[in-house]
Order: C-alpha cells, then sequence, then structure tokens
C-alpha cells in the first residue's frame, strides 16, 4: 500500500468513527426528548417552542400556544430604548401575565440600555431574557440591530456580557447563520456567546442575505452544535412534526422553533412538541379551535382595548380563516372578508366560530 492510500484509508476510518460518534450523540439526544429541557434554572416541558415573531406572537397568541403544550414561548421583539422609555405599546408587546414561562425579546445596540431593558423585563416578570441577533428586517438592521450584529461579534458578545450581569435570570440569544455565505460566523459566535454565560442559543437556518427565501439549511446549523455545550435550538422552515425530526436529526439540535407555520394554528407547536416526545398527538377538534382562536381574539381586545384590539386581530383573524379553509375544503369569500373587515367584536367571533364550523351557507 502507498502513503497516499494509506493517508485516505486513515482519513476515512477518522471520518467513519466521527460520524458514528456523532449518530450516537444524537441517538442519545432523541432518547431524551420525552424528558424536559434544562434552560438555566428553568425545566422546559417539550422541546419544540413557538418562535418571537415581530407583530405576531402577541401576548394572546403566546398563551394559546403554551395552553396547547409549547415547550417554550416567546414574545414579540421589543427595542431596548422604546422600552425603558415607558411607551405604552413597546410595554403591552413585553406582556406575560398568565404564561408559565415568560421570555421576553430585547433587540438593541447599546450594552448600557439593553441592560437596562433586561431589568425591566426581569422585574415585570420576565423568567427569562432573549436577545435578537437574527431579525432580518431592513427597519431592524439598519439600525444596525437584529442580524446586522453577525457583522459585529465584539459588540454582539458586549451586549450579551451586559444583559447577563443586569440580571438573574438566564438570557439566551436567537441567530443567522452569519451575515451572507461569504461570512457564516454563527459557531464562533455562539462559542463565544457561551464563554459569556449565555444558557441557550437559537439559529435561524438562513444568512442575513437570504431574507426567508429558498429553504432553510438545517444542516449548516449543526457546526454550532459541534461548537457549544448548551442547548441548541433550530429554526426555519418547521412546519411539523416530520419537519421537526428531520431538523433534529441534520442539526443535532435539543429543539425546534416554529415559526410561520403557527399563525393561525398556535396549537401546532405543541403538538410537535408530543409527537417528539413520543405522546400520541392527534389535531385539535374544531370545537377546541374555535375556543382558542376566540381567546386569542378576546385576550387582544382586552389587552390593547376594544379599537386598537380590533386593528392587531384582523391578521391573526385572516390566518385562522385561511387554516380552516385548508382543513374544511373552502371558505365563501364573502365570510373571510367580512370577518377581516368588522369593527364590530361580536360579529367578528360569530364569524370566526363559523369559520371552523364550516357553514358555506353563511349569507352574504
Amino acid at each position: 500500500m502507498n502513503v497516499m492510500a494509506g493517508a485516505r484509508n486513515c482519513l476515512g476510518a477518522l471520518q467513519h468513527f466521527g460520524y458514528c460518534l456523532c449518530m450516537q450523540q444524537f441517538g442519545e439526544n432523541l432518547g431524551r426528548l420525552d424528558r424536559p429541557l434544562i434552560f438555566g434554572p428553568l425545566s422546559l416541558p417539550g422541546r419544540a417552542f413557538l418562535a418571537p415573531m415581530s407583530g405576531v406572537t402577541d401576548l394572546g397568541m403566546r398563551r394559546v400556544a403554551a395552553r396547547f403544550g409549547a415547550g417554550l414561548v416567546v414574545s414579540e421583539m421589543v427595542a431596548a430604548n422604546f422600552y425603558i422609555a415607558a411607551d405604552e405599546e413597546t410595554r403591552l408587546r413585553a406582556e406575560g401575565e398568565g404564561l408559565p414561562i415568560h421570555v421576553v425579546q430585547i433587540a438593541g445596540r447599546e450594552p448600557a440600555s439593553l441592560a437596562d431593558a433586561a431589568r425591566l423585563a426581569e422585574a415585570s416578570g420576565a423568567h427569562a431574557i432573549d436577545i435578537n441577533m437574527g431579525c432580518p428586517a431592513r427597519r431592524v438592521v439598519g439600525g444596525y440591530a437584529g442580524s446586522a450584529l453577525m457583522r459585529e461579534p465584539e459588540l454582539a458578545v458586549a451586549l450579551a456580557r451586559a444583559a447577563i450581569a443586569a440580571v438573574r435570570v438566564p438570557v439566551s440569544v436567537k441567530m443567522r447563520l452569519g451575515w451572507d455565505a461569504d461570512s457564516v460566523n454563527a459557531p464562533e459566535l455562539a462559542r463565544r456567546l457561551e464563554e459569556e454565560g449565555v444558557a441557550l442559543i437559537t439559529v435561524h437556518g438562513r444568512t442575513r442575505s437570504q431574507f426567508y427565501k429558498g429553504r432553510a439549511d438545517w444542516a449548516a446549523i449543526r457546526a454550532v452544535r459541534e461548537a457549544i455545550s448548551i442547548p441548541l435550538v433550530a429554526n426555519g422552515d418547521c412546519a411539523g412534526p416530520d419537519d421537526a425530526r428531520a431538523m433534529l436529526t441534520a442539526a443535532g439540535a435539543d429543539a425546534v422553533m416554529v415559526g410561520r407555520a403557527a399563525i393561525g394554528q398556535p396549537w401546532l407547536v405543541g403538538r410537535i412538541a408530543a409527537e417528539l416526545a413520543g405522546a400520541a398527538a392527534l389535531e385539535p377538534a374544531d370545537a377546541a379551535k374555535v375556543d382558542a382562536a376566540l381567546e386569542h381574539y378576546a385576550t387582544l381586545l382586552s389587552t390593547f382595548g376594544v379599537e386598537q384590539g380590533v386593528r392587531h386581530a384582523r391578521k391573526h383573524l385572516a390566518a385562522y380563516a385561511d387554516r380552516a379553509a385548508e382543513t374544511g375544503g373552502g371558505l365563501p369569500a364573502t365570510l373571510r372578508a367580512r370577518l377581516v373587515t368588522t369593527d364590530d367584536p361580536d360579529e367578528a367571533a360569530g364569524l370566526l366560530a363559523r369559520c371552523f364550523a364550516r357553514a358555506p351557507d353563511m349569507a352574504a
């Protein structure tokens, strides 16, 4: 055997050993999916989480998702400077009354203001703080926050350090793979954040330059798994239990985070968590869906007041109607149109119930 052939054989053996070790470690992880995930002092009951979505994951949606078994729910992103300035709508976005575990996600680029916002969230009842380093929106990135921080790792680390020093509750970070394909730095940044004391990392399997185009690269998240020992959550394009299992396999993650797929069906997150744990998880009955949607709607009205609540609710009402149409074989266009335009809360509640009751004979 020549030297090159011997080297190739040795390399092949090492690669096979690494693959087997990786599969062994993942097999051990799968065996733990029915156990709580430890996040600092918190014990999370399921391995599927509701992602923070700006303008979407209001208190009502989070309450419903938690009631149906989501392992963790996270608030809408709140801007640190608006939060500490006592902006009323920002405060409402960070509300967590009635949640078993309340996490506030904060965005910013000034360590001092981020620390102040973290202190305020903790004092207001938050059980954990999440730092946004992943939002790709132009208005956020334009303020050099969100995923723009992937281009400034020193600042990103300083922000985490400031938040951790400011509070006693655990701090997590949500990030992307990197700014673009030429700067995939999530593994190194995650390693440094763990050294600072971050207790959990979530990685969306896209770069900022991708926004939400194409498919999330779950396998690319595995490099983060190899860089850290704290819990890792994989995010991006999880639409159901099969996706969740594939994500865990590809990324070697401890949990999955569900975003857009949960809009209009927040119970999906708990169903995924149950299936990952090996429990039977049936689609909720229509009556349960109606109750959940009405609970969500009522919470929006009580949180924001009727006038603003109706306005905030319209995107959710449209999403609930669309999900009902998917399972019910369609809905009359007039029903959906009335649902998303009415200013009468009682009428909206009745129309919402009709959507799930599949009443195609609804009068125009």
